[in-house]
């Protein structure tokens, strides 16, 4: 491609007339549908300029026999009811109860990450390896493994941001646990497949700096000049996190065979790298091409969408968490402003302080990028599970632990069992595999708190601009009435003077 196309090229996805490149599904939205902010906003973080890169062959997926689908699931239900300090990691007995929890949806991590002084990833990404029996499968050594978290604990600590760190961590993991086991995706992969997905899960964002990949390409940082521009932060953590489990003291992967070890980098490069977010929309368009298509969905593919969706997840948890995450995000974002404020750059989206609009940033969120993605991933859940179902079905709930993969019918409002009709916020279709989907409800729960608040706001603004022109008015009204008392109206003055001027030009004429 020469360079004038390539000018052309950055120019058309910078062009504030335009939201994205003619793929993305972002040029759909109506130009009045979102405040101009909140359109860059999601313009300059979930798009770019691709080439379009042949990549390797599609992999044709096979699912797990039936018989594997059982000792998975006997598996499973042997491991949740073991002690965790079995592997020699001690777990304290009030974390312990917290995690009980590990399998519903709005799982609060801040309460883990609280009772367990700061420690939330490290004991949510043990507890997750020991349920799936990872520690046995893989052996890996207690000592090793407990470096190695705190060492994730620590670079997810190391720039002390209020967003990305390891309260982040240990919630995109277990939002990924929650999905492999509700909709019993973990049957369809591997234990090396499922060991790899928990870890790149915990990695995803190791040593994440506070701004975004356009910062650092902006400032030509040493990771943007590091690595080219492309995927920058993400290809850090990969990076960076591979070089922890490469040193001694840490190597949870020191028995892995050479094929393991090659299968098991490829995928977690693969899934960290699909969480940049200007990949986002070329992601859905490919993966509702292979939902249109008669052969099964690529496995790295199925998983990269899977840990995309869970890093993005916030609003679809319960309110009092996307509240409390939002918060947090939006500080990280202001930190960035203030620093490019500092740096004369321009403000980018939704960091400055003064101006965001919160409410309506979430609202667009929620409706271009959220909702859509769960939406896809969902289809592709019934396109990966629907086979499996028919080949296990008469087997697989006599077996399988329900204490792991499904809740208590009355402690969820969005539930649908493998052979039940569809309820409240759950996917169920005649001949097709149905899940638990608890996102649906809390997204439009969460929206609908957002447009109150955007309405609270715009009345707040316009209350406050009334206010202001009012000011203004009896400022301008101020400053006349003072002008006119320190100056004297024009016909008086010349009146004045002509009497103080005739006396004195008689005397003078005399």
């Amino acid at each position: 491609m020469s360079c004038g196309r390539s000018e052309q090229r950055i120019q058309r996805l910078y062009d504030p007339r335009r939201l994205c490149d003619e793929d993305d599904e972002l040029s759909e939205v109506e130009p009045d549908a979102v405040p101009t902010e909140v359109r860059d906003w999601l313009a300059l973080t979930f798009t770019r300029s691709m080439t379009n890169v042949k990549r390797r062959g599609q992999e044709k997926p096979k699912f797990r026999s039936v018989a594997h689908a059982i000792r998975a699931g006997i598996m499973v239900d042997r491991m949740y009811r073991r002690l965790s300090s079995s592997a020699g990691l001690h777990v304290p007995p009030h974390v312990l109860l917290l995690l009980k929890n590990l399998d519903d949806w709005s799982f609060d991590v801040f309460e883990v990450n609280k009772a367990g002084d700061g420690h939330s990833l490290k004991y949510v990404g043990y507890e997750l390896l020991q349920k799936y029996d990872l520690i046995t499968k893989y052996k890996i050594n207690s000592t090793m493994l407990d470096n190695f978290l705190l060492q994730m604990e620590n670079g997810y600590s190391k720039y002390k941001n209020p967003y990305h760190n390891l309260v982040h961590g240990a919630d995109v993991a277990q939002t990924v646990h929650y999905i492999l086991s509700q909709s019993r995706l973990a049957h369809w992969l591997t234990d090396l497949e499922v060991f790899a997905t928990i870890i790149a899960a915990l990695i995803h964002d190791y040593e994440h700096t506070g701004t975004t990949n356009n910062f650092h390409i902006q400032t030509g940082s040493e990771f943007a000049l590091l690595y080219n521009d492309r995927a920058v932060l993400e290809n850090h953590h990969i990076c960076a996190s591979f070089q922890v489990m490469k040193h001694e003291d840490s190597n949870i992967l020191a028995h892995l065979s050479r094929e393991e070890y090659r299968e098991f980098r490829t995928l977690v490069i693969e899934m960290v790298l699909a969480t940049d977010m200007s990949f986002h929309f070329q992601q859905l368009k490919n993966m509702k091409n292979l939902l249109g298509m008669p052969e099964n969905i690529d496995k790295p593919k199925a998983l990269s969408l899977v840990l995309h969706c869970a890093d993005i997840s916030h609003p679809s948890k319960d309110w009092n968490l996307h509240s409390r995450w939002t918060d947090q995000l939006l500080e990280e974002f202001f930190r960035q402003g203030d620093r490019e404020q500092e740096l004369g750059l321009p403000f980018s989206p939704l960091c400055d302080r003064n101006s965001t609009l919160v409410a309506e940033s979430q609202i667009g969120f929620i409706d271009f990028i959220v909702d859509p993605s769960f939406s896809v991933m969902t289809d592709m859940l019934d396109k990966i599970l629907t086979p499996l179902q028919k080949d296990s079905k008469n087997m697989v709930n006599d077996v399988i632990s329900e204490e792991v993969f499904e809740k208590k019918e009355s402690k969820s409002t969005s539930t649908s069992s493998l052979h039940s009709s569809s309820s409240k916020g759950s996917k169920s279709t005649q001949g097709k595999y149905s899940f638990k989907t608890p996102w649906a409800d809390c997204l439009l729960d969460n929206k609908s708190h957002w447009k109150d608040r955007a309405a609270k706001d715009a009345e707040e603004r316009k209350r406050k601009a009334t206010e202001n022109q009012s000011n203004n008015c009896n400022s301008e009204v101020s400053s006349t009435t003072s002008s006119h008392q320190s100056k004297p109206d024009s016909k008086v003055v010349t009146s004045v003077s002509q009497d103080n001027k005739l006396p004195s030009e008689g005397k003078m004429g005399k």
